[in-house]
């Protein structure tokens, strides 16, 4: 049935939408169980009407412009159309299907148009303007004056000040990256999911895990291939053929799988599209006085420019690849024994790091994910944020979700109040993107009687599912993901502002990765391991034994991790960094950044250009390198704890949870040098990875 149609049948009366009707739901929450496709168009355009109506109010209000009539009512505008996207893309991204992606493809310009006929109105910025202009005078307090500034230049920075057939031309702009945008994400998804590789002889899967074998052979049964083991471009699939299997034939085809996704020259390549993404970035960038779209994005963020992020990940890069070449030689020496004459190659790093880390530590990644039950580590990450932020976590059932894999908390203060709702979804399944994410459902803000009104935050992750004989068991990869997204979680729930578009994770995009990725430095810290690492069988607390081969195996293939993620970071400045995408070659053009940056063939890139979520999809464009940035930050941070003797220090940790609070509401660099006294040392990450003493 085409979406016309559906859009059709669907209800004419407002009564009969969840989206549009309040409904009685535990804590206010989504109807997600009420939720159908045919709601979706309706509730879009209904909540469009009311935001434009919203905007025509404050234009045509008599009396002369005001923070209250201008600045608070356009930040308190959309409410209704922030409610219909929490739903509609959350499901989208993490259970959505071919139905779902066309409506998208069709919302997407709806949202463009609403988004430039608000930024793009000379007579809302006009008292916008006009209300900027007066700041000095108004008696605004700190957060206010902030609100006032951030929406001041949001409208110049989207083109309020452009010439009338420039405006014309953004909007074209917008409309097509906007689409753009989604086709590559449904490309890498289509990708992903239309590659399987069935193994028929199981003697082709030796030293692969038993619990690897198990979920492969239930995938493949599941796919109609009883007898088989099959695996698939997901990380969960893969990551442990990398890691274990002898046959290094099958470690490269399933490694040469996952690295060109989208780049096949077929209906689902990506070439096309990041090009064409690249020409509108550079046009939009250069309508602004920007010589490229790195500078344009750049000049919001803490970095404020792309000397500045290049000279940061230079400093960096050098010794992150000392290192990964001092890495490289010793897991050749190893190959050699194996292969002799063979130079090593990406599909062999992962096997021989993991026997080299058996050698060296007596470590076994497969030894530890006994320990690692999925809810008894999100139990201790619940814990943790209980004895630092005294908040906490109960399981509530029978609550709307949309899909049964999806669990959700009530999170509450000490003496009960609400703090928020938290859900958490984490196996994978066709419908949802890769990787691992935090999203808002609904944002925290105060609202004009003064009610807050308290967020519902979501987890997604991509873990093992469960099997017939074991339960969802993380690696330590996982673990650390898993406290990651936590950490971005509670920036979330914590939140404290007035008004939603400084709330929670509002704020620049190298300073919003330091909550996240301060949580990642706990699970590793013995005190935490213990409280989390139990025996799925037994029972039994991790053995300190274990622990002491876990933090003495820290800084042990450092240089290979960084290296990575560098890299790519390195290669989302290049891209955005062009002043022009004519004659670009999408191959070409990473294989002559690679060299530039002088990256070893042993390696490859953490995310190739086709398959790159992160800059061609979600908002990371010429942002990748805030994972390192915000690194420097979190090492700081972790350090203030560290340097009185305890790492969850109520004092200490009364400041963080103030920075967590804060939102966007302040300066982030102001915001981070009252909790710490001082600028951020990035000793302290150099001296974590083990590249200096």
């Amino acid at each position: 049935m085409s979406l016309a149609l559906v859009s059709l049948m669907a209800c004419n009366k407002t009564e009969e939408n969840p989206l549009l009707t309040e409904q009685n739901t535990p804590y206010g929450v989504p109807a997600f169980d009420k939720v159908k496709l045919e709601h979706y168009m309706p509730a879009f355009e209904e909540a469009i009407r009311q935001q434009k109506a919203e905007i025509t109010a404050i234009n045509t209000n008599k009396e002369a412009p005001s923070f209250a009539n201008t600045i608070e009512a356009l930040d308190r505008s959309g409410m209704l159309l922030d409610k219909v996207q929490g739903v509609f893309f959350n499901v989208l991204e993490a259970d959505g299907n071919d139905e779902m992606n066309e409506l998208a493809e069709q919302i997407s310009p709806m949202l463009s148009d609403l988004s430039d006929g608000i930024l793009l109105n000379d007579t809302l910025f006009g008292r916008v303007k006009a209300v900027y202009e007066q700041r000095d005078s108004l008696g605004l307090d700190a957060e206010q004056m902030r609100l006032l500034t951030e929406t001041y230049k949001s409208f110049v920075n989207n083109g309020a000040n452009l010439p009338p057939e420039q405006k014309a031309r953004l909007m074209e702009i917008n409309k097509e990256l906007g689409l753009l945008s989604l086709k590559f994400g449904n490309n890498v998804v289509a990708e992903t999911n239309a590659y399987q590789y069935f193994v028929k002889d199981e003697a082709q899967l030796a030293g692969l895990p038993e619990s690897a074998k198990a979920a492969a052979a239930e995938e493949a049964e599941a796919a109609g291939h009883k007898g088989e083991w099959m695996f698939t471009p997901k990380r969960t699939s893969f990551t442990p053929v990398l890691q274990y299997c002898e046959n290094r034939e099958l470690r490269k085809e399933l490694l040469t799988a996952y690295t060109t996704r989208g780049n096949h020259d077929n209906e689902n390549d990506n070439k096309a599209v990041i090009v064409r993404e690249m020409e509108l970035r550079i046009e939009k960038a250069k309508m602004f006085g920007y010589d490229n779209p790195a500078d344009y994005i750049l000049a919001d963020c803490m970095a404020k420019d792309h000397r500045t992020v290049d000279a940061f990940l230079a400093s960096v890069w050098e010794p992150s690849l000392a290192a990964a070449k001092r890495e490289a030689a010793a897991l050749q020496e190893m190959l050699e024994k194996d292969f002799p004459g063979e130079k090593l190659q990406p599909w062999d790093w992962w096997y021989y790091t993991e026997k080299l880390r058996k050698e060296k530590y007596d470590l076994n990644e497969e030894e530890l994910k006994p320990y690692f039950e999925l809810n008894n580590v999100r139990k201790g990450a619940f814990d943790l944020a209980h004895k630092l932020y005294g908040i906490n976590f109960e399981k509530l059932e029978d609550m709307p979700v949309y899909n049964p894999e999806v669990e959700v908390f009530k999170v509450t203060e000490a003496d009960g109040s609400l703090v928020g709702i938290l859900y958490t979804d984490y196996f994978p399944r066709a419908g949802k993107r890769p990787g691992a994410w935090m999203n808002n459902i609904m944002s925290q803000y105060i609202d004009a009687e003064g009610v807050d009104h308290r967020p519902v935050i979501i987890n997604v992750g991509n873990f093992n599912k469960p099997t017939k004989g074991n339960p969802s068991l993380l690696s330590m990869d996982d673990v650390e993901t898993l406290f990651h997204e936590f950490g971005h979680a509670l920036h979330g729930l914590l939140s404290k502002a007035h008004y939603k578009t400084l709330s929670g994770t509002n704020t620049p995009r190298d300073f919003v990765e330091l909550p996240s990725q301060f949580m990642e430095n706990y699970c590793y810290e013995p005190e935490i391991i213990r409280t989390y690492a139990r025996h799925y069988e037994t029972g039994e607390v991790i053995p300190d034994s274990l622990i002491r081969k876990i933090n003495d195996a820290g800084k042990f293939n450092q240089g290979f991790v960084t290296t990575e993620l560098l890299s790519a970071s390195i290669l989302d400045m290049d891209f955005h960094e062009l002043t022009t995408a004519e004659g670009l070659d999408v191959n070409a053009f990473e294989a002559q950044s690679l060299q530039k940056m002088g990256m070893i063939d042993e390696i490859i890139v953490r995310y190739r250009p086709t398959f790159y979520n992160h800059i061609f999809t979600t908002g990371y464009e010429a942002g990748y390198y805030s994972y390192t940035w915000s690194a420097v930050l979190d090492a700081d941070a972790f350090a203030a704890f560290k340097e009185t003797g305890d790492i969850t220090n109520p004092e200490v940790a009364k400041r963080f949870r103030h920075l967590l609070e804060q939102g966007g509401t302040r300066d982030a660099q102001e915001l981070y040098e009252e909790f710490r006294g001082k600028a951020a040392d990035p000793q302290h990450l150099l001296r974590r990875k083990g590249f200096i003493e």
